[in-house]
């Protein structure tokens, strides 16, 4: 059985930094271990950035949440050191849910996907229900021991949203 694990936007912007928050920092650990033990089993993991140029301020998004994040080149746009990337692949996206990423993951043939990371309210769920839609008969799981979404409400909507949609949701 063909495994992925896709670990959305763990990044230090989000994190630590411009949009980082405790519940984002409580994760760390957890993903970190997610990693490791779909590693070991053999699973593939693909990371995702969000990724923007030095014009956000100036797109739509940078119009709606003028917080300048995850540009490109700087210390907020990496993955945080606490996540081992080794030679796994880092997906650059240049928005909340990408169809590109699941033309990607589509091109892979997996069995499985798996996404946890940032934020469960945001790009979580779009990228799940992208998946969703273009993979209807693949499993897809999001556990939510290893997401945070903007505030413990949102992340919650967002679980919902995604069971709705028939993605498996695993709890704690």
């Amino acid at each position: 059985m063909k495994k992925l694990l896709i670990v959305v936007d763990m990044q230090n912007d989000f994190i630590t930094g411009a949009l980082g928050s405790a519940q984002a920092r409580a994760i760390v650990p957890a993903v970190k271990a997610k990693i490791e033990a779909h590693r070991q089993s053999g699973g593939a993991v693909l990371f995702t950035r969000d990724t923007h140029g030095a014009d956000y301020l100036d797109t739509q998004e940078g119009r709606r949440l003028p917080v300048v994040h995850c540009v490109a080149g700087t210390q907020g746009h990496a993955i945080t050191d606490n996540l081992e990337v080794g030679n796994d692949e880092i997906f650059d996206k240049p928005t909340f849910g990408c169809p590109a990423l699941a033309e990607r993951v589509a091109a892979g043939a997996y069995d499985e996907i798996e996404l946890c990371g940032l934020c469960t309210d945001i790009c979580v769920v779009s990228n799940a229900l992208i998946l969703k839609a273009r993979l209807p008969e693949t499993k897809i799981t999001v556990d939510a021991r290893c997401c945070a979404g903007v505030s413990p409400e949102s992340h919650r909507a967002a679980l919902l949203t995604m069971e709705m949609c028939q993605v498996e949701v695993v709890r704690g």
